[in-house]
């Protein structure tokens, strides 16, 4: 299985809607930092999983649509609490919708919020 992976860093705020959500409760940022990991068994005509150019502009388009946001705002968190996994979800979504990668089969989103905590959301494709 061959994979190929890039990251990048941005901040975006959020509040939390469950029941008592103490200080998550009001409006806060936070330094996200996601990867992105597509994998798959075979390679492209060029020796390709994804091309990793074209996986650096997807995910740069993709950031921009949550940098410097407040998530509770967006469509992909309508009526919905604005986890790091709903996060997680939302931008495999925003970037399968923009790379559509082949012959990758399999993507791995990682959100590592501030120095705490990284959840992870993995479809096949």
């Amino acid at each position: 299985m061959y994979a190929v992976a890039v990251s990048r860093t941005f901040v975006a705020q959020h509040y939390l809607t469950v029941p008592d959500p103490g200080p998550e409760g009001d409006p806060h940022s936070h330094t996200f930092t996601l990867e992105a990991t597509f994998r798959g068994a075979e390679l492209d005509q060029y020796g390709y999983v994804v091309d990793i150019d074209d996986l650096e502009r997807a995910i740069d388009e993709t950031v921009e649509q949550f940098r410097d946001r407040l998530l509770n705002e967006l469509p992909a968190f309508e009526g919905a609490n604005p986890s790091a996994e709903r996060l997680a979800r939302a931008f495999a979504d925003e970037l399968v919708d923009r790379l559509k990668p082949q012959p990758a089969t399999e993507l791995q989103i990682d959100v590592r919020e501030d120095d705490t905590a990284t959840v992870g959301y993995r479809t096949e494709l």
